[in-house]
């Protein structure tokens, strides 16, 4: 039987009472937003978030740390960048919100800004997940304006890499990668897409997973992502059940495997019963695969949800990894 963990994407909704406070203290035009020079009044707030959110995962087996600080979603890790301007607004894929166009003018030297988030995190858990947006999806959401085609991809790499160097402990990291879904590589740069994946991941000693949403992986770049240095990928089963089932079948996957079976984006609630009973229908479908984890998720990050809804939704991953492993060993 394998383990079953319970974990999400991160990018948690902001609280009413910070959005409130922080609308007061840097505002919420463009200009306002989070650049990596917030004074001590907003700091704090975002401090007193972080605390707040962990304290939501209560009985989450991998807890992140909410990303909350992440006004221009995924493409956060840029934004914060000291050579990278920040230009118009663009639709964040295909959903009504908005980010900063990141707009890459010098060179990608790591920051510490994710690691200080993570560092502050690990002072109220001891199952700390790492989240970053994969190498594919930083750079599929950028505008390079310094490296040239062909070198940017593997500059992003690195730079997530020089990230992860400052990281402090972490049980595992997840690399958030939709745009190999929404906007796969083509031919031969699927190939060095698997190759940064595998840069990023060799930064760390913990277990990789590559997560993955809005729909199915294209053949090709599934088989191109097996081939990436990962210890599970993730699978959306909301969004798209046929494909990505069938990729699995057709070509298997890791040796550990993470679900998107609660909907990130839907305000109805599913039930335990209703998670656990999908890893069955899953599992029963993949005979020959035996899998050393499972990880319960969201499909996508949790931010578009109101707050009571996300809370709902973290409750019932948590009592589904718990109720089925108990039945199990029952």
């Amino acid at each position: 039987m394998p383990e079953l963990v319970s974990s999400t994407p991160g990018l948690y909704p902001l609280p009413d009472w910070a959005k409130e406070r922080l609308s007061s203290l840097k505002g919420h035009q463009k200009h306002d937003l989070i650049d990596g020079d917030e004074d001590e009044a907003i700091e704090a707030v975002y401090e007193e978030v972080r605390e707040e959110l962990i304290g939501d995962q209560a009985g989450i087996d991998l807890v992140v740390e909410g990303q909350a600080r992440w006004d221009d979603m995924l493409a956060h890790p840029l934004t914060v960048h000291e050579n990278v301007d920040t230009g118009g607004i663009v639709r964040y894929y295909d959903n009504n919100n908005f980010y900063r166009d990141p707009v890459v003018e010098g060179p990608l030297v790591e920051s510490g800004d994710v690691a200080a988030e993570l560092a502050a995190a690990a002072e109220h858990t001891d199952s700390l997940s790492a989240v970053l947006p994969g190498p594919y999806s930083l750079a599929d959401l950028a505008t390079d304006e310094h490296y040239g085609e062909g070198e940017f991809l593997e500059a992003v790499a690195e730079f997530l890499a020089g990230e992860i160097d400052r990281f402090p402990d972490h049980e595992t990291l997840t690399l958030l990668e939709p745009s190999l879904v929404v906007d796969p590589p083509g031919d031969g740069e699927d190939e060095r897409a698997s190759e940064a994946i595998d840069l990023v991941a060799g930064a760390t000693d913990a277990d990789v997973v590559v997560h993955t949403y809005w729909g199915a992986l294209t053949e090709k770049v599934h088989a191109h992502l097996l081939d990436a240095d990962v210890d599970a990928i993730g699978y959306d089963f909301v969004s798209e059940v046929d494909d990505n089932l069938y990729n699995v079948q057709e070509y298997g996957t890791k040796d550990s495997i993470a679900l998107g079976l609660v909907d990130g984006q839907n305000t109805l609630v599913e039930s335990p019963e209703t998670v656990r009973d999908r890893v069955e229908w899953i599992t029963d479908r993949l005979p020959a695969q035996e899998f050393d984890r499972i990880t319960l998720s969201s499909n996508t990050e949790l931010f578009y949800l109101p707050e009571n809804r996300y809370e709902e939704k973290l409750a019932t991953l948590a009592a589904a990894a718990t109720e089925r492993t108990t039945e199990v060993n029952a």
